[in-house]
């Protein structure tokens, strides 16, 4: 029996009056996973626990069948596992944005979380002259994907309350950059930092084409580096992650499981739907028992607040990732358990993330039959009477099996 997830990060939402009511999921078309809400088991699971920011680190966490609460320390060090960093103990690992940060009158606006989603060859260029100019035996950058990157602190404070910058858009970022003022070491970096990125020639090129300069970094997401058991060891099975972005990468290094990386999965609405796909197909026709495999693109519409591009994600990764899937799946597989699920709501109307009980779906390719009418949707989901409260309890049911406890 082979076991296999399909996420689309963020597709969760609101009722819309542009949509006369419905959300992207029901307003879109999703032939594929109609068919698995209609032919398995439909309901709702609460990925992030209460009192827990309603981040995709979190939320994927405990989809991959582990409890935050108790594991979660922040995204940083997640990403930066990824990355193969490594970091001592007392190391805090921050997520780093580039980021554009706008002045309007006397206020500084946060206009765009991901610098007009900076090209790769770009970002690694003012990381790497970043560090020549300002890194010490304190603080330094490590260069990821696009936006996306790690500030380590060394013997650093993983106490201090920062916020996410895709939070703040088009707001004043005068509150959230208090937290900056109050730890010295940091103010200095990143006041010196923007001044660095305010001259560099590549943002005086991306401001003649039009484009958003990366003119500031913004940390947030701290931690140290957590330590989780292996999935092997606690679901008695061999997995592999799929995915385009260092969060969901970072996850899969700490939890034991082979890391696939695709050619053109980008963590963007240009990526690689199919190619993803067809990994995790071939993964799965070798050695590997469960693949999970995640797609950024609906989250990143959602940020962006285009209900356009949202419902485009929603229905290219229904087309090219669910449906090719199943129909590679039946053809080459065999037996197979697969879900469709979302980590969290990311609503058009806030363009950040809420914590609410998100729909997934679970087709068995040993019991066909046509269960209901309904769709993969946020109603049709909540109107099963199925729910679980946490995503390991989900996995549990899924895996048809129980974790391992660590002392077995």
């Amino acid at each position: 029996m082979k076991y296999i997830v399909l996420l689309g990060d963020g597709m969760g939402d609101f009722p819309l009056k542009e949509l006369e009511g419905k959300t992207p999921l029901e307003a879109a078309l999703t032939p594929g996973m109609d068919f698995i809400a209609q032919h398995g088991d439909l309901g709702l699971v609460q990925t992030v626990p209460p009192g827990m920011e309603p981040g995709s680190d979190v939320a994927n966490m405990s989809l991959i069948g582990y409890r935050p609460e108790y594991q979660y320390t922040g995204r940083g060090p997640i990403e930066a596992a990824s990355l193969g960093l490594s970091l001592r103990p007392e190391d805090v690992a921050f997520r780093c944005n580039l980021v554009t940060i706008k002045k309007v009158d006397d206020h500084y606006i946060m206009y765009d979380y991901s610098a007009g989603h900076i090209s790769t060859e770009e970002a690694h260029v003012l990381i790497k002259e970043l560090n020549e100019h300002l890194s010490s035996d304190k603080l330094f950058l490590h260069p990821g994907k696009s936006y996306r990157h790690i500030l380590v602190w060394r013997g650093g404070p993983e106490g201090i309350k920062t916020y996410p910058p895709h939070d703040l858009l088009g707001r004043d970022i005068y509150e959230a950059w208090l937290v900056y003022e109050n730890e010295p070491i940091l103010r200095d970096f990143l006041l010196k930092a923007m001044a660095f990125l305010e001259k560099h020639p590549i943002n005086i090129k991306r401001k003649e084409e039009g484009k958003p300069p990366a003119n500031a970094l913004w940390p947030w997401g701290q931690g140290r580096m957590p330590r989780l058991e292996p999935f092997e060891e606690k679901w008695g099975l061999k997995g592999a992650v799929v995915a385009e972005v260092d969060l969901i990468k970072g996850l899969g290094v700490l939890a034991g499981l082979r890391i696939i990386n695709v050619p053109g999965a980008t963590g963007y609405l240009d990526t690689n739907y199919e190619g993803m796909a067809m990994a995790a197909i071939e993964a799965l026709k070798e050695d590997i028992d469960f693949v999970f495999l995640h797609i950024e693109a609906p989250d990143e519409a959602s940020h962006e607040g285009s209900l356009d591009l949202k419902i485009k994600a929603i229905q290219d990764f229904d087309r090219y990732v669910v449906r090719t899937v199943l129909e590679e799946a039946t053809a080459q597989i065999g037996e197979y358990r697969l879900m469709v699920v979302t980590d969290h709501y990311t609503p058009i109307s806030l363009r950040t993330h809420a914590s609410r009980p998100v729909p997934f779906a679970i087709y068995d390719s040993r019991h066909p039959q046509i269960k209901r009418s309904q769709g993969y949707n946020e109603k049709d989901a909540s109107e099963t009477g199925l729910f679980f409260k946490t995503g390991e309890k989900l996995l549990s049911l899924f895996l048809e099996r129980e974790p391992r406890l660590p002392e077995e």
